[in-house]
């Protein structure tokens, strides 16, 4: 079943510009804050901002230090936040809703990717 996080975390999430190829979210939060597990298609995500923040899915957590104005890539994944840091997390999520060009393999990876 697919979590959407603008419903599931709605005062984290919104949206700020759809079309039939792609699902443009800000999201926004503060120091201690946390979301519930949602999931994220195929992303880009862009920073706004540094921040420190530790994601977690199942019995799985990763740690995760960005810094402001950088793009990354976000695989398809579920995931709930929790922003361990001492400054707001403000980043751009572009969603792809066009499927994968190749199917998946292997176990999917938490949080953000270079490539």
């Amino acid at each position: 079943m697919w979590i959407d996080p603008v419903t599931s975390n709605p005062g984290l999430y919104s949206v700020i510009f759809e079309n039939e190829r792609v699902r443009v979210l800000e999201y926004l939060d503060q120091p201690g804050q946390e979301s519930i597990p949602h999931d994220h298609p195929d992303s880009v995500m862009v920073t706004l901002s540094s921040f420190s923040r530790r994601l977690a899915s199942g019995d799985k957590a990763v740690d995760v230090e960005m810094p402001a104005s950088t793009a990354r890539w976000l695989g398809a994944q579920n995931h709930s936040g929790h922003n361990t840091g001492s400054t707001p997390t403000h980043c751009i999520f572009v969603e792809l809703k066009e499927p994968p060009l190749a199917p998946r393999t292997g176990e999917p990876v938490l949080g953000p990717t270079a490539s």
